[in-house]
């Protein structure tokens, strides 16, 4: 059938898979972030134990895929539409390249934050858990990479706020480069914060915001806020 071969039918389910497993992603997150996290902290040694055993696990698995498949039809996304302009050098002055391009970054660094530390720290940690829990000793590796987890976690919290705001704005509320102003300059300057916070997710703590579910949302919001005046400042809405 002719609906389910013409370009805009491709583009249409492109967008509604990665939607789909954006879904499955995200929320996979916030359930860590905002239920299992608090829960574990005020729940017994013996429930949190078997819990890491049996419940992380398969949370986990829905929780890297769902990244990997939101990543992968994100790129067929990104070619699909921004091709043509990445050929011919107007993809950062057109419509939606700005918007696009900071919710994508963001994306990538939270995809690879998934398969690149939170996935291979809790991997040492489920491990361990499984080892008390069949009267051996645990690995005194764990509670380091239990941290480093979490922090790379609360990490992919604060950047999904503006992420998602910039991955619909670009279809739906496109930033234009304003060839009076210097989109690249403070294109530049927001890159520069986000691998700032970043590298904190690669070797730092818990700092700041970080350290609550309220202050991770409320430092999410602000940053949207900053990154939007700032894209705004110089461009044409």
């Amino acid at each position: 059938m002719e609906v389910f071969t013409n370009a805009f039918s491709v583009d249409f389910m492109g967008r509604y898979f990665h939607v789909l497993f954006g879904i499955v992603w995200i929320g996979t997150l916030y359930y860590f972030n905002f239920m299992q996290v608090p829960f574990f902290g005020e729940t017994d040694a013996a429930t949190k134990n078997n819990a890491i055993v049996k419940l992380v696990p398969r949370a986990l698995k829905w929780f890297r895929w769902g990244a990997m498949f939101t990543f992968l039809s994100g790129l067929w996304l990104l070619w699909s539409k921004y091709g043509p302009s990445m050929s011919d050098g107007s993809y950062m002055s057109g419509t939606g390249g700005l918007t696009i391009t900071v919710g994508m970054t963001l994306g990538i660094l939270m995809f690879l934050n998934v398969w690149l530390i939170i996935w291979p720290k809790q991997k040492i940690v489920i491990a361990s858990t499984t080892a008390v829990l069949s009267g051996g000793a645990a690995n005194p590796a764990a509670a380091a990479a239990g941290a480093r987890a979490l922090v790379a976690s609360r990490t992919n919290t604060l950047f999904s706020i503006p992420m998602l705001f910039f991955m619909v704005a670009s279809a739906h509320y496109p930033i234009r480069s304003n060839p009076e102003g210097s989109p690249y300059a403070m294109f530049g300057t927001i890159m520069l914060l986000i691998t700032i916070i970043e590298i904190n997710a690669i070797k730092g703590k818990l700092v700041g915001p970080l350290k609550s579910v309220v202050g991770v949302i409320h430092a999410g919001l602000a940053l949207l806020f900053l990154f939007f005046a700032m894209l705004a400042s110089v461009s044409v809405l």
